[in-house]
This record gives structure tokens, sequence and C-alpha cells, in this order.
């Protein structure tokens, strides 16, 4: 792809990223704003199926305005190729400030995750799944609001994507009926929504890393792994929510994410405030059973005699020999006696 510095009315003034589209930063030349240009890479000119979601993404994305999504300004094509141009918001990913630990305490973290449900709701009620809802695609802005963006692998009610469209998203988000690819609800999000707060609260997802199979056999057959949520301070009502949002089964996962945001909600006003001032840490471990100890002055005999050992070897050699020597004398003894005795 040959390097472009304008589009239209828009400068290209900064590469952000990107694989099968690039992410430029950008002004409009003619309204003087900053804004994010989202260009189709040569690999998704090449890919039919992602040039059609890249379309699709636009048309999602242009209908939905909210407070917690980032907004489309303009959708057209250069010399063939499409482009998006977005709202261009100051902040990081939830990925870096999960990684660089820009998110405070618990209750930021728990306003971060409201800010998402009520963006993902926000679509549901717009008939569409977004069906990739990880911390990549979430923009944390220097206000500290969550925005949800990245809509090419949403689906709005009644499209059909191609055959391989069932395995679009990413593996450690889906849910079991997401990988058998089953017809998905809304309540694939929620499952999402549930690794999403998991992560955001431990920093870690509750699956362990491997190749693409062996983490849809996980997700399909092996209960998670819920110890480092276990172990945080947390109010026990979070923890159940996370739980119950990670079930395999859609029915027994909250009924939405508007319940779910009103379960947050009131942990963020029932809550104390020092707890939701404090940044999530591990439980103080029970004390530990003392470890049997011999006491003083009751040491085995054959113990007491290792101080009269040579001082080269005092050690597992030198206790191996002196154990070897006790059992010998033992058995000689026993032999003395048994002769006395008659009984040999």
């Amino acid at each position: 792809m040959t390097p472009l510095s304008k589009i239209g009315k828009y400068e290209l003034e900064q590469y952000l990223g990107g694989t099968m589209a690039h992410v430029y930063r950008g002004t409009d030349t003619v309204l003087g704003r900053r804004v994010a240009v989202k260009l189709l890479s040569d690999a998704g000119m090449s890919d039919a199926e992602a040039r059609e979601r890249f379309l699709q993404e636009a048309r999602l994305a242009s209908s939905i305005h909210h407070e917690n999504i980032i907004g489309v300004y303009d959708f057209g094509e250069e010399q063939g190729r499409p482009y998006l141009v977005l709202e261009f918001v100051e902040g990081e990913s939830l990925r870096d400030a999960i990684r660089d630990g820009h998110l405070g305490g618990l209750g930021s973290r728990l306003k971060l995750a409201l800010d998402v449900a009520r963006a993902v709701e926000h679509i549901h009620s717009r008939k569409i799944i977004h069906r990739d809802l990880k911390p990549e695609n979430i923009h944390v802005d220097r206000e500290g609001k969550a925005r949800l963006m990245d809509f090419g692998v949403a689906k709005a009610e009644g499209v059909k994507l191609t055959r391989s469209g069932y395995t679009l998203g990413t593996p450690y988000y889906m849910p079991p009926e997401q990988v058998l690819g089953k017809p998905l609800t809304p309540q694939a999000d929620v499952y999402a929504f549930g690794i999403l707060l998991y992560e955001l609260l431990t920093g870690v997802r509750p699956l362990k890393p491997g190749s693409v199979d062996q983490i849809f056999q996980a997700i399909l057959t092996e209960p998670l792994h819920m110890d480092a949520l276990q172990a945080l301070r947390i109010p026990e009502s979070l923890s159940d929510l996370i739980a119950r949002c990670l079930s395999k089964q859609p029915e027994c996962r909250p009924p939405g994410l508007d319940s779910v945001g009103k379960e947050l909600e009131n942990m963020l006003r029932t809550t104390p405030a020092d707890v939701l001032r404090s940044v999530p840490s591990m439980r103080a471990e029970p004390p530990r059973k003392p470890v049997s100890k011999v006491r003083a002055g009751r040491l085995p005999k054959v113990m007491r005699l290792v101080p009269l050992l040579p001082a080269g070897i005092r050690n597992t050699t030198g206790l191996m020999l002196l154990a070897c020597a006790a059992a010998l004398a033992a058995a000689g003894l026993l032999l003395v006696i048994f002769r006395l005795t008659g009984a040999i």
C-alpha cells in the first residue's frame, strides 16, 4: 500500500496501527477538527470478506450515537479504497490501561465497566451484537470515560455473513455457542463482558494461554479459572455477577447488559467509599497451620549424636551412615538378647 498523505479533505498526519485496516490521526481541512481515519489495507482489499465487513462496520457505526461509543463522521472511497472517518479521542485503549496500571481504584474500574455495559446495551437495543468485546476495542479518554469502538465483527439482525463468519472474534472472549457456530444472541456479548470485567479487576483472563484449539476446548468443557478473582478484596456481589455472566449456558447469564448495568450502579451506590477508593488487592491468606516440630529436648536419641560426627560429614551422607550404624547396633543387641534367652 503506497503511503498516503491526504484522502479527500482529510490530511493524514500519523499512522496509529492496524492490520486489515490502517488507522491514522488526521485533520479535517474544511472544519479544522482532529479525526481518526480508518483505511482498508492491501490485505483487506484482497479479502472480499474483510472488505464486506469494513463496509458493514461503516453502515452500522454511522447509525449509532451514544456518549460511550466512538462517533463516525464520514465514509467514502479513495482510488477504490474505502475509508471511515471517526471521532478522534485522546487517551488509550483499555488494554494499555490494564497493562500500565492506569485503572485506579475499584470505583474507577466499576465506572469503566458501567460505561461499557451502557454502550453495548445501546447497540443491543438497535438489534446489533458486537461479537468482539475486548479491552483492545474499548478506548479510555482523558476524563476516564470508556468508549466502545470497532464494529468490524458486529452483526445486525437480518444481516448474513459469509460461511466463515462464525469464527470471527477473539478466542478468549468467545462464549461456547460462538465457538460451536450456533446463532448468536446478545448473551454472547454478556459472556464477553464477563471476561472483560474479570480482566479489568485482576489484570488477567480466566483462561490459560494456548493454541486456538486448546482455548476452544477449555471454553467448551473446562471450568474457568476464578482463583485470581476469588483472592481479591471485592464485594461478593461483584464476584457473583461475573460468575453468572460467564455461565456456559446462555440462559443462566443475566438477561442483558441493562440488568448488569443496574447491578453495577447499585454496587457503586452501596459499597463503602473506602472500598471504592482502594485498588483491588489479594486477600490476606489465612494463618497457616504450624508445621509439626519436635520439641527441644525431645529429639530422637540418634539425632542427638549428630554433633559428635566429624564436621566434614554433618550432612545427608553422615546422617545415613549414622542411621545404618544405629540399625546394625540394634540388630546386634537383639541377637545377643535372643541367644541369652535361648530363642536361637
